[in-house]
């Protein structure tokens, strides 16, 4: 009985392990940046937190939206429909583009909003000439992400991850040289970590596309695109899947930012705490990205051949797979939660030796919590990415509200700013709502597979 699952692990790690490193590559890009900025001190981390937090939102809503290209283009490639697969690149392109110019403006009028939010003053003056920059890389991370999308849906995954590689090592060499201003380059401490990030995400959109229009696979629907005939129809499709995916990013980072945000109440040294912990918990969660991204793949392609008895059993075993795999992370988490914390921070700079002790103090309690939640935090992304695969969007739209803003907000701004919990009583109300879209999300796949299945004989 479990072999009908354990059989599927080999092919949808193989799926799925090119946009986990992908995905991990996207965050690693701000790894970096917090890594090598945390060496300054503990407001030049906690301002990259501060201007991430507003990138973060946008970004939630750009990719939040290109992944309704996924399904599309997969369904499509299923049912060998060429012409499908190219109209799905090309209109999906055109609403990225203008999504991404759209994200950038919104975020360049918010910036005042800083001030209003009682953050720390000397993390805000740092932060808002870091997110002048960081704002600007929104658009080629957008248009990467439509092109990514496109590539996942024809199961050619490893190539956006190529394109996210090169990314890195472009953006560890320009922190290396902007930040530090090593080899005569200048020091730019944080804006030298924004322009790195910039240049490395405007870089691997043209890589990727140098990617396509060289590959056999790619070439039907890369060349003599015509951008003048356009299909309304299309368009609505990609809208109906894409507002309500991104919706349920949004709600799921928006909550995380909310929680940097309540952290800078708190202080600095509580909001570079909450930065180390959200970074380190972000890298494992782009395991359970990728592995949703697989959960949509194969959930498109079973749509479009209507075997949903197969759906549900692929799917099944990609959410095993997930289980076993984040038992190992938060075993990692609870095992390393005082040393993990050092790595962002100079533990021998003796000017800021009790600053640094304290942030690494709060980041290791939070990291008890981020390792009890790997769990549910895995399983409800890979369980969304099976909704998606199968065009249910709209409902999970809405679990995933109740569960961040409805249960989990309040918990998250009571146990943080009115008790002695604080960061801890953040970081709590984060795993309830965690927990609590896991089993909605479930209980939803059950009964929508079950119903497919039921009305197929």
């Amino acid at each position: 009985m479990i072999h009908n699952y354990t059989k599927e692990f080999s092919y949808n790690l193989k799926l799925a392990y090119p946009v986990i490193l992908g995905m991990i590559g996207h965050i690693f890009v701000s790894f970096a940046d917090n890594v090598m900025v945390g060496q300054l001190g503990a407001a030049e981390l906690a301002a990259v937190s501060l201007g991430n937090s507003f990138f973060f939102i946008a970004m939630s809503l750009g990719i939040g939206f290109s992944t309704a290209i996924t399904p599309i283009v997969a369904e499509a490639d299923a049912s060998k429909n060429k012409s499908g697969v190219k109209n799905a690149l090309k209109h999906g392109l055109i609403l990225c583009s203008i999504l991404s110019i759209v994200l950038y403006v919104i975020m360049f009028f918010a910036k005042p909003l800083m001030y209003e939010m009682k953050q720390p003053i000397e993390v805000v003056e740092l932060a808002i000439p870091y997110l002048n920059l960081i704002a600007i890389s929104i658009i080629p991370l957008v248009i990467f992400e439509a092109l990514k999308r496109f590539s996942d849906g024809l199961s050619s995954t490893k190539y956006p991850m190529y394109a996210t590689v090169l990314a890195n090592i472009i953006n560890i060499t320009l922190n290396y040289l902007l930040i530090f201003g090593s080899f005569g380059f200048p020091k730019l401490g944080v804006e030298g970590a924004a322009i790195g990030t910039l240049v490395s995400r405007i870089i691997m959109v043209f890589f990727l596309w140098a990617i396509f229009i060289r590959k056999e696979k790619f070439k039907p629907y890369v060349f003599n695109i015509n951008f003048k005939i356009l299909d309304n129809t299309i368009f609505k499709k990609l809208i109906n899947l894409g507002f309500p995916s991104a919706l349920q990013m949004l709600f799921e980072v928006g909550i995380f930012t909310a929680a940097i945000w309540i952290s800078g109440v708190l202080g600095k040294n509580f909001q570079a705490a909450n930065q180390i912990a959200f970074n380190l918990s972000a890298m494992t969660f782009m395991v359970g990205v990728g592995l949703g991204v697989a959960a949509m793949i194969r959930a498109g392609n079973q749509k479009g051949l209507s075997d949903f008895i197969s759906l549900r059993r692929i799917t099944l075993s990609i959410f095993l797979l997930t289980l076993l795999i984040e038992i190992v992370f938060a075993s990692l988490f609870f095992i390393l939660r005082d040393w993990l914390p050092t790595l962002y921070l100079d533990t021998e700079n003796i000017s800021k030796v009790i600053e640094n002790k304290e942030v690494i103090l709060i980041a290791s309690k939070l990291l008890l919590i981020v390792a009890l939640f790997q769990i549910f935090d895995g399983l409800q992304v890979v369980v969304l990415g099976a909704l998606r695969g199968m065009q249910d969007v709209k409902i999970p739209t809405i679990m995933t509200f109740v569960a961040y803003w409805m249960i989990g907000f309040p918990i998250c701004y009571y146990l943080g700013l009115h008790t002695p919990l604080k960061s801890t009583g953040i970081w709590i109300g984060l795993l309830i709502s965690l927990i609590s879209a896991s089993i909605m999300l479930c209980l939803r796949f059950n009964y929508l597979t079950k119903k497919l299945i039921a009305e197929k004989k």
